[in-house]
């Protein structure tokens, strides 16, 4: 058979190097094209593979059009898993919003070129945060969930939006995977003040590194069925992986042959919301496509990456846990824009706002001695997504986008549809007023509503108050009667905001 051609995106990133490497390995089956920055640390990581007649590497830009559409020229398969990413990305919001939604509209545009765009299959990694803070009791999720990107969390934005123009492309081929937190051993060397973002009691579906890989594989087989196309599915590696963000600080501590986490960190270093993370209900879907997770225990795999580590990583140790508390730690927490404890010790009211609710919040935390570390329960419930889910696809009508309208504190104004057809553009009206076209699809099964309330200014209580579906991912952690979250010179100049 003729070797197929994938077009692969963030190669020099965690994910997407390990999606190369997996592509590599089977270069009998495929023909590689990466587009890459050509820094001298991308040409040195690829150094070794510039003269393989498998691999065309073009040193670009995803937001230079000329460079992507010569990469999607000839593609079977375009995997785009690049763009900022954090910590960077909080560091460059401006940037980020622009690079990561310039790239998606240009991939689109390439290969709505080609004479056969549709043949072209198309995969967007998309993210977790893009739902947000989903602590207990809402912490089971799934895809059609509401869109709730967590506050300052521009990353995010980017993601959702660039998801948008995939989904809503006309492409007969496209997915989108909302990737999780990435388990790889480079994560036991972060150390950044945005580690004591996550609550505490938080969760996460972890998906390992080598998961990741195979998924960008296995998603290019010939054996992916076409009903698996136009979809959305969330990326974990399974019921293993779904722990709690102490859980996660107790492996990784033990990987670098530290304690407990409660002898070097603080309790109250740590936020109370605004962080995303979430259980997955659904994320066996696309294990039952793609058959990517090779399902090793958590703990092992943890042991795993601590063979892995630099040896002075394991000196950590050896000292004292009230010095590495003192100097390491602590010294992160006061650092100037994200550290926690900045935000304390100077008032910053809207940070205050957004990740503790109040200050008041905050000093009630206490101290590991009366703070309750504790797990959530892991039976599985679910929101409503307002309208008959019992009923296939291809029954859904016109009927059942109202209903899913009126859920959401609008109205669907189109008055008829070809029933089961969730990719023609609908007209629909939102409580704020606004009308814009969307595909029913990226409504129902994605959980967008209306672009020009997303999520500018995050003022989400407004939102809750007229959209009982977004009400459902609100209100369980936030009081009715709290202040709504506003800055808007965190918006002025932002590329891509309205």
């Amino acid at each position: 058979m003729a070797k197929k051609t994938v077009f692969l995106t963030g190669s020099s990133g965690n994910m997407g190097f390990a999606g190369f490497k997996e592509l590599y390995a089977n270069k009998n089956r495929f023909n590689i094209v990466l587009l890459n920055r050509g820094s001298e640390k991308n040409r040195k990581k690829f150094a070794a593979y510039e003269n393989d007649d498998s691999v065309k590497i073009v040193w670009g830009d995803l937001m230079n059009y000329e460079d992507v559409l010569e990469c999607v020229t000839g593609a079977d398969y375009v995997l785009h898993v690049g763009g900022m990413v954090s910590p960077a990305a909080d560091y460059f919001p401006k940037k980020t919003v622009k690079t990561n939604t310039t790239a998606a509209r240009n991939i689109v545009h390439a290969v709505k070129a080609q004479p056969n765009a549709d043949e072209i299959r198309v995969v967007y990694i998309g993210t977790v945060a893009q739902t947000g803070d989903r602590n207990a009791p809402i912490h089971w999720g799934r895809t059609g969930d509401p869109i709730k990107i967590s506050i300052y969390d521009h990353y995010a934005v980017s993601k959702t939006v660039a998801e948008s123009y995939f989904a809503e492309s006309g492409l007969k081929h496209w997915v989108s995977l909302r990737q999780s937190g990435i388990l790889y051993p480079a994560i036991l060397k972060n150390y950044d003040p945005i580690m004591f973002h996550v609550p505490i009691n938080g969760v996460l579906e972890w998906a390992t590194i080598e998961d990741s890989g195979r998924l960008l594989l296995n998603v290019c087989s010939d054996d992916v069925p076409e009903e698996f196309w136009r979809r959305f599915y969330n990326i974990g590696s399974g019921r293993e992986y779904r722990i709690t963000n102490f859980e996660f600080e107790e492996y990784l501590l033990k990987a670098i042959g530290m304690g407990s986490p409660k002898k070097i960190f603080d309790s109250k270093w740590f936020t109370l919301r605004n962080f995303h993370g979430q259980w997955y209900a659904d994320s066996d879907l696309l294990e039952s496509y793609l058959h990517f997770r090779a399902n090793i225990p958590i703990k092992e795999y943890f042991d795993r990456m601590s063979e892995t580590v630099p040896k002075y990583f394991k000196l950590a140790k050896i000292a004292p846990p009230f010095l590495v508390k003192k100097l390491g730690m602590q010294r992160l927490t006061k650092m100037k824009i994200y550290g926690t404890m900045n935000w304390i010790e100077n008032n910053n009211k809207d940070r205050i706002s957004a990740y503790y609710g109040t200050r008041e919040n905050w000093e009630n935390i206490g101290t590991w001695d009366t703070f309750r570390v504790e797990r959530p329960t892991e039976e599985v419930t679910l929101l409503d997504h307002g309208y008959d889910e019992t009923k296939p696809t291809s029954e859904l009508d016109i009927e059942d986008m109202k209903k899913a309208a009126q859920f959401r504190g609008g109205e669907c104004l189109s008055d008829n549809m070809v029933k089961g057809d969730l990719f023609t553009p609908l007209k629909w009206y939102c409580a704020h007023g606004h009308e814009f076209e969307m595909t029913p699809n990226l409504v129902l099964k994605g959980g967008h509503w209306c672009p020009k309330e997303l999520p500018w200014p995050w003022d989400y209580d407004k939102e809750a108050r007229v959209n009982p579906f977004f009400a459902q991912v609100w209100y369980p952690l936030h009081d009715k009667n709290e202040d709504n979250f506003y800055d808007e010179s965190i918006f002025k100049g932002m590329e891509g905001y309205k």
